[in-house]
């Protein structure tokens, strides 16, 4: 019977006990397991460095044997981890924690520092208090959202740490402002979902991502983002923000692409760059439309490059807009009013 071309390939990708692999592993092909490999675990032999150990109401961590490199342990029930929990695999590159029952007292000792190659360390969705410490130089992505974290430790002297995921935790302000300043290579920031009244100082000038929705956020200082050298993506999304909490030039930043000030209480549009592409201000209090938030003069040469932009669900209507609207937002692909 020949098979249709989208279940061969589902039958090309699913595993020998049936489960698909997710596609945050390393390679996406998978044939019989390696001999070298903890028992209660799956390591495909077409890639033996990888070790999948999902879904197994593990309490502890298993054996690993030397040479993987790509560590799962996602779904179990793991509350402890020991200092030699790692001693065989002192080349692991990814672990991946998500979805335990880790807590701080029971990580012990240097156990993370001691991976001298670790890349990827995501301990997602435990009962972490503050961050992990201490971490070897070689980390590049640090991911520990959905925690109870208040604290974060010292990040020093981790000089290849890249992305850092730390949504839906208990951060406040302080806390983040005393222990990311020396991170010079930080690209990628998620404060997401915390507790800040206000932005952190001394945040890496080196970032071009920054995500700092869901908090209490009610003003942002004069020059705060100037010092940020090509910032590109920033949001700050249900928020506290009103028009007497924004200076004037605040978001007129050259490098900056999307702008989110969706759900705050602003009543006039804040001015931005020309280079920005897309801006969500939806659900506000907007109640007129300044072109020269967006053009400050308006010629052959001199337009908004916005491509997309969100009025909805502000006392602005359609027919509100000002005519010359459309000859500074020229490049638009969708405008959306009420």
């Amino acid at each position: 019977m020949n098979l249709p071309a989208f279940a061969l390939v589902l039958a090309l990708i699913r595993g020998a006990s049936g489960q698909y692999y997710d596609y945050d592993a390393p390679l996406f092909m998978y044939g019989q397991l390696s001999p070298n490999c903890a028992p209660e675990c799956n390591c495909p032999h077409s890639y033996p460095t990888a070790m999948y150990c999902d879904d197994l109401k593990l309490k502890r961590v298993p054996m690993v044997p030397a040479g993987i490199k790509y560590l799962y342990l996602r779904n179990n029930q793991i509350d402890h981890i020991d200092e030699k929990a790692f001693e065989n695999v002192t080349d692991l590159q990814w672990l991946i924690l998500d979805h335990n029952l880790l807590e701080n007292s029971k990580i012990k000792g240097k156990v993370f520092s001691k991976l001298k190659q670790l890349k990827k360390l995501h301990i997602n969705h435990n009962n972490l208090t503050e961050s992990v410490s201490p971490l070897p130089k070689s980390l590049q992505d640090l991911q520990l959202t959905h925690n109870k974290i208040t604290k974060l430790g010292s990040f020093d002297g981790l000089i290849n740490l890249t992305f850092i995921h730390l949504q839906h935790n208990q951060l406040k302000e302080d806390a983040v402002s005393a222990s990311l300043k020396g991170l010079k290579s930080l690209e990628y920031l998620d404060l997401s979902f915390n507790q800040m009244n206000k932005l952190p100082s001394n945040l890496p000038a080196s970032l071009l991502t920054l995500y700092l929705d869901n908090n209490k956020i009610s003003n942002i200082p004069d020059e705060y983002f100037s010092r940020f050298r090509g910032l590109q993506y920033l949001r700050l999304s249900h928020n506290e923000l009103a028009d007497g909490g924004i200076p004037g030039n605040t978001f007129n930043i050259s490098s900056l692409l999307e702008l989110d000030l969706s759900y705050n209480k602003l009543k006039n549009i804040p001015t931005v760059n020309e280079n920005l592409e897309n801006y969500y201000l939806e659900v506000n209090q907007l109640e007129k439309f300044e072109v020269k938030s967006f053009c400050k003069i308006l010629g052959p040469l001199s337009y908004s490059k916005i491509k997309h932009l969100r009025l909805d669900g502000n006392p602005l209507t359609q027919g509100s807009l000002p005519p010359d609207m459309y000859e500074c937002l020229r490049v638009a692909n969708e405008i959306t009013v009420n």
